[in-house]
């Protein structure tokens, strides 16, 4: 990267950060341009590895997502002590094949000024939206959500144990049980992926919605402790429980559910990172694995219990999609019915 002269009046700002409107130092140091569109590009892995910044007018600066960029500061002056160079000149240094339209497009302007001209045409919509310098700190459950879940008397293995003693006979359910019995540890992986086994057993096989909430509230109450492994089990009892919530009409405490699986979405302080954050999940909502190669797979081969075991992980990735109020590609009506097909299928 070029420096400009230590007389300009400009601040240097990690590309990631950079957003419409913003006045970018050219690389020759000498002239600016404004910033209409930024869109990032990642390499194979998702990792941010390209800022594109879009010029108004035309022309794209290409910039390594680490680097950081001068940007003139409000008011700031070319070195000449001139306002930033024309159009033309800016997109020229930019992308010179660009410079003809948009010196046309300038001339043009220049022409049909009057008492009613408005200036260049307007530019079209921002595809990145800026987000603010800091946002809103994700938190954990607070006293008024809380009242909304129903607490329990006892410990916490006497509310798996009344579910055992309902559904003496389910076989899965005392599997489970009996495991939990032993003793409830929340800072275990696999107690938590017990008690959202459990919950869901409880749900989708035997229909009994009661104790299945009772289950799944011992992992709802948890707050995101950064262990993805961990969350992975409370997210999913999270959103079983929004689901039930909704078919039951308690919205409220369903809402709650809701807010809590988002929390860790929030949790990003840095802008750039908390922008690139934003849009790998809605490509993950847009793009759900929902095993359609496994499941007719397991169709073909008459195999009836992996196609089970397959069609209850698409379950679980409907009723994530479904607390998150559908996505782009899949709206809340057909997800509703997809998840109403998919416990059919499995209770059947």
């Amino acid at each position: 990267m070029t420096h400009p002269p230590a007389s300009r009046n400009y601040s240097e700002q990690q590309a990631g950060s950079l957003r419409s409107g913003d006045h970018l130092l050219l690389p020759d140091g000498k002239r600016s341009a404004e910033i209409q569109r930024v869109d990032i590009e990642t390499d194979d892995f998702g990792t941010p590895a390209m800022v594109l910044a879009t010029l108004t007018g035309g022309g794209v600066l290409r910039i390594a997502a680490g680097s950081a960029v001068p940007v003139l500061d409000a008011g700031g002056q070319t070195e000449e002590g001139a306002v930033p160079g024309d159009l033309s000149d800016r997109v020229a240094e930019t992308d010179p094949e660009a410079a003809p339209e948009a010196a046309a497009a300038e001339a043009t302007a220049a022409d049909d000024s009057g008492p009613e001209a408005v200036g260049p045409a307007t530019a079209p919509d921002v595809v990145v939206p800026p987000l603010p310098s800091v946002p809103p700190a994700a938190s954990g459950p607070n006293e008024e959500d809380l009242a909304l879940i129903p607490s329990f008397d006892g410990l916490p293995e006497s509310v798996v144990a009344a579910a055992a003693e309902i559904h003496p006979d389910a076989v899965g359910v005392q599997l489970l049980t009996e495991r939990l019995a032993k003793g409830i540890n929340t800072k275990s992986g696999s107690c938590l992926k017990d008690l959202s086994d459990l919950a869901h057993e409880l749900f989708v096989i035997y229909k009994d919605a009661e104790n299945a909430l009772a289950v799944a509230d011992l992992l709802n109450v948890l707050p995101f402790d950064g262990n993805p492994g961990r969350w992975a089990s409370v997210e999913a009892s999270l959103a079983l429980s929004s689901y039930i919530c909704r078919q039951l009409g308690q919205t409220e405490r369903a809402a709650v559910y809701e807010k809590f699986l988002r929390t860790p979405d929030s949790m990003e302080t840095d802008p750039f990172k908390a922008r690139i954050n934003a849009k790998v999940r809605q490509r993950s909502l847009n793009e759900p694995n929902l095993y359609d190669k496994e499941i007719f797979r397991s169709i073909d081969n008459g195999n009836h219990d992996a196609e089970r075991e397959w069609r209850l992980l698409r379950l679980e990735a409907l009723l994530f999609l479904r607390a998150h109020g559908g996505s782009e590609t899949i709206g809340a009506q057909e997800l509703a019915r997809r998840i109403g097909n998919e416990l059919e299928s499995v209770r059947g």
